[in-house]
């Protein structure tokens, strides 16, 4: 079993007032499966807020995610605790992502609250950007508690050194869309992340359709490294580019 301490913000507030939505959450851990949207074209980002009546918030919404990280506030934290065992076992190329399947019992504990991790993914190039500085590519834990609310975990990848726990995902993904792959050495979520977990923090979304808000984020301030390879061949994987423009950050708090 492996344990990381991650320290953070109080959020009850937040993961309390997320109870509202839901209905909306219970819907979009696999919101990357859908095939009626897309990062060009027609069905681009600037249009999915008019593709379907449930993507409203993705041209409406004030909370959106990605956003690029700049003006944070330092603030008091506690800690969240990570409790994550080595469960990512299927690795699918699902037509929008490359997104490791993550076995039930790998939990963070945000102030006593505890989500469930489901499935980490990657867009290249990065979503987020920190200080207007944008990255090779970026890993999502998508978490998620007993009532549907999401707690979503970014991390920057930047090129350097050969990753050897990346290369068990690309040593095992299909290129061929929605063709689902056992893994045959499990991925530690863990084993992923850097050895300085300090982390910005703020209140976002999903970044794919439908866009719902009430999405606690955190993203580390320090970055792992993949090497130039990793980084071609997991881009090519994917086909595309699979960033969602920045998003106005408006009246948010960012803190630090």
């Amino acid at each position: 079993m492996n344990k990381i301490l991650l320290s953070v913000a109080v959020i009850s507030v937040l993961v309390s007032g997320c109870s509202s939505k839901n209905e909306m959450f219970k819907k979009t851990v696999d919101t990357h499966s859908a095939k009626h949207w897309s990062y060009s074209g027609d069905t681009s980002p600037i249009h999915w807020g008019d593709l379907k009546k449930d993507y409203f918030m993705c041209k409406e919404g004030k909370n959106q995610s990605p956003i690029n990280i700049t003006d944070a506030r330092a603030t008091e934290k506690n800690d969240i605790k990570f409790t994550y065992f080595t469960g990512g076992d299927k690795v699918v190329n699902n037509g929008h992502t490359i997104e490791v399947v993550y076995k039930p019992g790998s939990f963070i504990d945000i102030d006593g609250h505890k989500f469930e991790l489901k499935q980490f993914h990657f867009h290249t190039p990065s979503e987020n950007h920190i200080e207007g500085k944008s990255f090779p590519a970026e890993i999502h834990f998508v978490h998620k508690d007993k009532d549907g609310n999401l707690a979503v975990l970014a991390l920057m990848v930047e090129e350097g050194a050969k990753n050897l726990e990346l290369d068990k995902i690309l040593s095992s993904v299909s290129d061929k869309v929605n063709d689902e792959k056992e893994l045959e050495n499990p991925v530690s979520a863990s084993s992923l992340m850097p050895t300085d977990v300090d982390y910005y923090r703020f209140n976002g979304s999903l970044t794919t359709p439908p866009c719902s808000e009430g999405v606690i984020w955190a993203v580390f301030k320090k970055h792992i490294t993949a090497s130039k390879e990793q980084l071609e061949k997991l881009h090519k994987l994917i086909g595309f580019n699979n960033n969602r423009p920045i998003q106005p950050i408006d009246a948010r708090l960012i803190i630090k």
